[in-house]
């Protein structure tokens, strides 16, 4: 909106390449309090737009060259709630089912009828000041939610989070590292939503997820007949994403062309559409993540060094969830209430649930915490969770295998048992003669089903001593508290 005499006046962008029929139309908006631009064809209009912008557009459906569904097409895919007017030739059904396809807010008859007119921009007038206002408090939500859900109760995190402060306002890049599930992408929208560039776009793009053949249309954009299907100007992620943020995860899958392209992007500021020839301005914060060590890519010739100096100029690492321990709980409660809200039922962690939670590794990270704990609000039929709701995406197999050995040989069972676990592949048997067990010892069924009896008998055992506390009994049996309860839940005990 711009002001006119203390007023507030939206600016209409009148596209048409008849000039009577333009200034017709500008002086009937005038006269409605509308200050009006008009331009001969589509390339004036995108530069009147890309310097001054328009609270609405009107454009002629049929022109030469560019027309306007070719401008309808540019300007939604920079701004989808951008307010444009379509003017149609008589009979009109069938154009305006077209154009209104395409996302235009509206259709107007050609020619103009000064009432029709007036009316169709004053109602493209309020619904985009609507849309503009409904954008600002999405945006001033999502600040809180970001904010809310990254959980800083370790120290390593409330450092991270100081971090975010100090360098959001920046326009500098920045390389978020992290393993897979850590929060990269929250990162990500933290930098943008506590930066300058909030009320800009966030856009975020899986580089893993693009296939190879459309990497460069996709986050460069193309032109129209640069290759088959290319039936219009689409503008890429670079230009879309302009005045924003612009979040490319999984940078350390980009292959040799698109990292080229990048670099460029950074050095000049310009991005070169498939099939272009003219370079075209972005003003774009660029923050990319990677669950790799970029450094080793480099190292090892998959990754140019130059584009890796230049996104990682404010490097931001996040730590495992195993090593900052303190925020496990208040993820926990937090994704608890969340969940239990959404199933319409309160519950809670027992002090035994949330001791399991403490002794799991989380190898999953933040990404796991939340699947255990929804997967348990789902399958949990009692208000109170007990460990026994858990079930871990790490089933830990191989090295629950090793725990009942240990528990087993502690209860009795011959040392054969551990030579003959590894003698197979350790020692060449031909060499090597293992002897059996004494007969009388030999039972019945496979070595697991051996080494379940001895390590049941044991537990029990451990328990019995330590008055039924399982805590005390899994120190004496020399396991975390994690692994004992899902013995005791996988031998029935």
């Amino acid at each position: 909106m711009r002001k006119r005499n203390g007023q507030s006046s939206a600016r209409v962008l009148i596209v048409d390449d008849e000039f009577h029929v333009a200034r017709s139309a500008a002086m009937v908006l005038s006269q409605a309090g509308y200050e009006c631009e008009t331009c001969p064809n589509v390339e004036s209009a995108l530069k009147v737009l890309e310097h001054q912008g328009a609270d609405v557009i009107i454009a002629d459906m049929r022109m030469p060259g560019m027309d306007g569904m070719d401008l309808l097409n540019n300007v939604k895919s920079k701004d989808p709630d951008a307010a444009v007017v379509m003017s149609v030739p008589l009979p009109a059904v069938e154009s305006a089912k077209e154009a209104l396809r395409g996302g235009a807010f509206g259709c107007v008859t050609k020619p103009f009828d000064s009432d029709e007119l007036s009316a169709v921009v004053n109602r493209a007038v309020e619904m985009s000041a609507l849309q503009r206002e409904n954008r600002k408090l999405r945006e001033q939500l999502d600040v809180a939610t970001v904010a809310a859900g990254f959980i800083a109760e370790a120290p390593k995190s409330r450092q991270l989070v100081s971090m975010i402060r100090r360098v959001a306002p920046s326009r500098t890049t920045a390389l978020i590292e992290g393993e897979t599930g850590t929060g990269k992408e929250l990162v990500a929208r933290m930098l943008h939503y506590w930066s300058n560039r909030a009320d800009g776009p966030f856009l975020a793009i899986n580089c893993k997820a693009l296939a190879d053949g459309v990497v460069e249309s996709e986050l460069f954009g193309h032109e129209k007949g640069s290759f088959t299907g290319a039936i219009r100007d689409r503008a890429g992620c670079f230009e879309r994403a302009s005045g924003g943020t612009l979040f490319l995860d999984e940078i350390g899958e980009a292959g040799p062309d698109f990292q080229a392209k990048m670099l460029r992007v950074l050095e000049d500021g310009e991005v070169l559409r498939v099939g272009g020839s003219k370079p075209r301005k972005v003003d774009v914060r660029i923050v990319t993540a990677t669950n790799r060590k970029l450094r080793h890519e480099v190292a090892a010739g998959r990754f140019r060094a130059d584009l890796y100096f230049r996104l990682s100029v404010i490097p931001l690492r996040i730590a495992p969830l195993r090593e900052r321990r303190e925020d496990i709980l208040p993820l926990a409660r937090h994704f608890l209430a969340f969940h239990s809200t959404e199933a319409g039922r309160p519950l809670m962690l027992s002090p035994e649930a949330e001791e399991s939670l403490l002794a799991h590794r989380w190898p999953g990270n933040v990404r796991e915490l939340e699947n255990v704990i929804e997967r348990a609000v789902v399958m949990s039929g009692q208000e109170t969770l007990m460990p026994e709701a858990f079930a871990f995406d790490d089933d830990g197999s191989d090295e629950e295998l090793v725990q009942v050995a240990g528990i087993a040989r502690a209860a009795g069972i011959d040392s054969a048992v551990g030579a003959n676990m590894t003698a197979g592949s350790a020692i060449d048997s031909n060499q090597v003669e293992v002897a059996p067990p004494p007969v009388e010892n030999q039972e019945e069924g496979t070595l697991q089903a051996s080494l379940d009896r001895a390590a049941t008998v044991r537990i029990k055992a451990a328990l019995s001593a330590a008055g039924g506390n399982r805590v005390d009994a899994a120190t004496a049996l020399g396991v975390d508290r994690t692994t004992l309860y899902r013995l005791m839940k996988r031998l029935s005990l």
